[in-house]
């Protein structure tokens, strides 16, 4: 592992994309006889679950083809759909400006760098809908190993951090470097690392910290060899995946763009209807631990699947575009006109939804009605936890962590184990894996958060306990069922 020259390595990135002029040779539309074959290519992250409600559930559920249209000017077609998955948006940009992919799924980040290197083609991109998103930031994260000293992102001052360039977490970390008053080009040393080779690093202690975006801020820290010490939403930069469609392909089969949209809907509505079953699922599919794709896209999870285009969605493609502009890379794009809600607007309609009542809506999936064991209404998630039983098909909910604490003790009298414990931060209401949060306890209230020092700064001003780890809470559950 080399590290690179800052400004080469942005070089490598992003100019690259913006140079791809030459048209593929994959055909849109032929005839057959008296039918005609058209086909449709659809660019997907399967290992980047927020994308699943736009690629894995849609592919899999087989829901595309029971919103394509099948009358008037199509009556006689007939569809070839191609799905095509990568492991970040960047390469799925070059394959749409090149013609062999209609629709790309990708992050703010990399959106950006799509509308930059079409316009450079003297082509355009359009930005129609919203998979997945987090209108505070959530889903991008710093990652140390696990037994790393390092506690926030000022501890690594001088150190090494590798990241995925070009990726919505490449966009993330540079803005918190930023924000820190730090020089990108002397104050830390930046590489290149895709997620796989990066988790490998962080697990041989190879590298400082890496920074990356979903699954992998929670999935290496639930297999144990990595911690998170900073999260996108620190910052309240809002970060999404969306929809990027090719300009000339929605001009000529508009209706097809609005029948994918249909199947993501749908693909949305069902997993908010069964978040366990369609979590396994996308496991299934992606690799990706159902417990970790649950935590992103289950209720009050790390993200919101939403398709409607929000302000604050709009705002994070500009910051991207700040972004690069911060890093001297001059930008064609212009969000304005990159983005599009007509498409995912005409989508709601057909489905009979309200697509401005999404718009205006903000709350995320709740818990649950009540308490799993005292029947108490659960009326602040950020308070509440969560245990996934092993061999369980439906994840517990409770109104408190200490009593989910005294239930997951229970449990264990029983021979029962759990596959996750969740609870979310006190202060910005980011769930968290259990064994990686600090506690406080005050009074009879535990309190949960990501970072040491805002739980000693709550205990503080609270007059709570001393920082406590999970298992200081199991300890003393255990104790109590003991008695």
């Amino acid at each position: 592992m080399h590290p690179m020259k800052f400004s080469s390595h942005i070089l490598l990135a992003f100019l690259g994309i913006a140079t791809i002029l030459t048209l593929g040779a994959c055909k849109r539309g032929t005839s057959e006889g008296n039918s005609e074959t058209i086909h449709i290519a659809i660019g997907v992250q399967d290992s980047t679950i927020s994308c699943a409600s736009g690629g894995i559930l849609v592919r899999e559920l087989g829901l595309l083809d029971k919103y394509l249209p099948k009358t008037g000017r199509y009556a006689n077609v007939h569809y070839e759909v191609e799905w095509k998955s990568f492991t970040s948006g960047p390469p799925i940009t070059t394959d749409m400006v090149a013609g062999k992919i209609d629709f790309g799924l990708m992050g703010d980040f990399p959106s950006v760098a799509n509308a930059d290197a079409f316009k450079t083609a003297g082509k355009r991109s359009i930005y129609t809908a919203i998979i997945s998103g987090s209108v505070d930031g959530g889903g991008n994260a710093v990652l140390v190993p696990a037994d790393s000293p390092a506690e926030t992102l000022s501890d690594l001052k001088g150190k090494q951090i590798s990241v995925p360039f070009g990726s919505s977490a490449h966009g993330t970390l540079l803005r918190a470097i930023r924000d820190l008053g730090w020089d990108p080009e002397k104050d830390v040393t930046l590489v290149s690392q895709s997620p796989e080779v990066g988790g490998s690093a962080l697990r041989g202690h190879k590298i400082d910290a890496h920074a990356d975006f979903v699954p992998y801020t929670e999935l290496f820290p639930f297999r144990k060899y990595a911690r998170k010490i900073y999260d996108g939403s620190t910052a309240h930069v809002p970060t999404s995946v969306g929809v990027v469609v090719r300009g000339e392909y929605a001009d000529r089969y508009p209706e097809i763009l609005v029948a994918y949209l249909r199947a993501t809907i749908e693909a949305d509505r069902l997993f908010t209807e069964e978040p366990e079953k369609y979590s396994e699922l996308v496991q299934k599919v992606s690799g990706v631990d159902a417990e970790v794709v649950y935590m992103f896209q289950g209720p009050a999870g790390i993200q919101t699947r939403d398709y409607s285009i929000k302000p604050e969605y709009r705002k994070g493609l500009e910051v991207a575009v700040s972004t690069f502009k911060m890093l001297k890379k001059e930008m064609n794009a212009d969000i304005g006109d990159f983005v599009q809600d007509r498409f995912i607007r005409q989508a709601a309609k057909e489905s009979g939804l309200d697509y401005d009542a999404r718009l205006a809506n903000y709350a995320p999936l709740p818990i649950a009605e009540h308490d799993a064991v005292t029947g108490r209404p659960i009326t602040d998630a950020k308070l509440a936890a969560q245990i996934w039983v092993k061999d369980e098909p439906k994840v517990r909910a409770y109104a408190s962590i200490a009593t989910a604490s005294a239930a997951l003790s229970e449990l264990a009298t029983t021979g029962k184990t759990e596959r996750a414990v969740y609870v979310h931060d006190r202060n910005s209401g980011l769930k968290l894996l259990a064994d990686f949060a600090y506690f406080v306890r005050s009074e009879a209230e535990v309190s949960a958060f990501l970072l040491k020092k805002d739980a000693e700064a709550w205990s503080r001003a609270h007059g709570g306990s001393s920082v406590l780890h999970w298992g200081d809470l199991r300890s003393k559950s255990l104790q109590a069922v003991a008695k």
